[in-house]
């Protein structure tokens, strides 16, 4: 229970520090065991609960939206998580202390690359260096690593401390105050030492707070319309430009058609002179006889079609642009396996499999570049570092979070963009269907922000950067090696036992 509270703790918005020492009571257990299969159970019994129980507290929320969600969350969550935790215990009963504690750091951090870059099933709510989104100041060096950099420091913490206090001798003490102290002071010095650029863009971001489940698809299109030019007229001459939420458009635009749709021209005519409207839309390709359709394209009497969670760049000089979102929420938006199961069932109607995009795309105004990241693609660095990687000065996240009510749900994913902020140093400006919306800046400290269940228009000049930060440019690198350093690490204890069942080892 002690090691269930003190993990949950960032993800309650309290604080992420817990963390360090949220699995000494587990590595505790886990000592007290033998290497008997019997205690192998007992452990695993163990080790379940508390992730279980962890995944519980944390996740509940997405009950609100899909009762399936946090239970197929949990048991691919836990699911990794005994892989890793219990390999460590397995090899800490029949090697050295050192090949264990590698395996047990390099192993979790690998997993979490793999529910991570997983195209199915994957949601990577509680990878550990999340945790630490409320703490941004203790954090600045994810400009190099990303979050599971985050996880590395914790699971170290976590041992390091353990070792400590197991031990009591001073150089274990000093190591445990080395493993905490020295990322934070190199945190602090990076967080004082962040240099501001001067070259500014001016940024509306909209709040319409419409009802997800009584008004959002219920209530009529024009009402919604007016909702977003009332907010669009608040917006200052100056706006280079103004930011709407995922899917604020409640009609479907037609790819071929949208200059001419009825809402796009009435955005038009409402934006400031110079500047560009950027809302979330769902879209419509459709597929000529000699146009082959995707693996994800639905069918109708008249051909092929795909539908497409978008977002929709419009100026008054013609500007207009797509960009399809890349990661795709699991039950909601995107069918798992579904190569496998378009061949027995029928994935179309408003539960089929969406459209897919692998790429990213920037918006151009007054020659800046923004990058447009959809809702689900802000809990993703190396998906939102794409944005980045093609040139993207400022970022903009539009979601919809009112699906899952005033919980912790909405409140962690705008945090989590702080993070997204570190990673790449880049200006995030967000806007939610109802909370939290607002401006964070390129160190992850938030500006402006409008809670839930508020209507309105909050305007800034926002950072524009053309620096590009380690992580921007390799992604999940920590991940990555850690994947190797685990292969590794499971090579050597093989050679290891077997040397030791021919008397060539201790």
């Amino acid at each position: 229970m002690l090691s269930v509270l003190l993990l949950s703790m960032g993800w309650w918005g309290v604080s992420g520090l817990p963390l360090l020492v949220a699995l000494i009571p587990l590595l505790h257990i886990s000592a007290s065991y033998s290497d008997s299969k019997r205690d192998w159970w007992r452990m695993a019994g163990w080790a379940s609960l508390t992730f279980v129980l962890w995944n519980a507290l944390t996740v509940w929320w997405v009950w609100n939206a899909t009762p399936i969600g946090p239970i197929a969350a949990t048991a691919f969550s836990t699911f990794w998580n005994m892989v890793a935790f219990m390999s460590y215990h397995y090899v800490s009963k029949r090697a050295h202390k050192s090949v264990a504690y590698t395996l047990l750091v390099v192993a979790w951090v690998a997993t979490e690359y793999l529910y991570t870059h997983a195209e199915v099933l994957s949601f990577p709510w509680l990878v550990l260096g999340n945790g630490f989104s409320g703490d941004v100041w203790a954090v600045q060096w994810y400009e190099f690593t990303g979050v599971m950099g985050g996880s590395m420091w914790v699971m170290m913490a976590n041992i390091a401390i353990y070792e400590a206090w197991q031990n009591r001798y001073g150089w274990s003490v000093v190591r445990a105050a080395l493993v905490v102290v020295a990322p934070i002071i190199l945190s602090l010095a990076l967080y004082w030492g962040h240099d501001v650029e001067e070259q500014k863009v001016h940024v509306a971001v909209a709040q319409p707070n419409v009802d997800c489940y009584a008004e959002k698809f219920n209530n009529s299109a024009r009402s919604q319309l007016n909702n977003m030019l009332g907010l669009m007229n608040q917006a200052s001459p100056e706006s280079c430009v103004v930011l709407f939420p995922e899917t604020a458009l409640p009609a479907q635009l037609d790819e071929d058609m949208i200059d001419g749709a009825a809402s796009v021209l009435a955005l038009k005519r409402a934006l400031p002179k110079d500047g560009m409207a950027v809302t979330g839309v769902t879209s419509v390709r459709f597929y000529d006889g000699d146009t082959p359709p995707t693996q994800t394209a639905r069918q109708s009497v008249s051909g092929y079609y795909d539908y497409y969670n978008s977002a929709l760049a419009i100026g008054q000089d013609g500007t207009k642009n797509l960009h399809h979102k890349m990661r795709l929420v699991i039950g909601v938006e995107a069918m798992p396996f579904t190569g496998v199961l378009n061949k027995f069932v029928d994935l179309g109607g408003i539960t089929g499999q969406l459209g897919r995009n692998d790429q990213a795309t920037v918006f151009v105004k007054q020659g800046v570049k923004f990058g447009p990241a959809i809702c689900y693609e802000g809990l993703y660095g190396e998906c939102f570092a794409r944005f980045v990687e093609q040139g993207a000065n400022v970022m903009l996240v539009m979601s919809n979070d009112g699906w899952w009510g005033n919980t912790p749900g909405h409140k962690r994913l705008f945090d989590f963009c702080r993070l997204r902020a570190i990673e790449t140093r880049r200006a995030v400006a967000r806007s939610a269907n109802t909370g939290v919306s607002g401006f964070i800046s390129s160190r992850g400290d938030v500006e402006q922000r409008l809670g839930w269940d508020k209507h309105g228009l909050l305007q800034q000049n926002v950072e524009v950067r053309h620096d590009k930060t380690i992580y921007a440019t390799y992604g999940d690198w920590v991940g990555r090696m850690s994947l190797l350093v685990s292969f590794l690490t499971l090579m050597y204890y093989s050679a290891y036992r077997v040397r030791r069942k021919n008397h060539l080892v201790d």
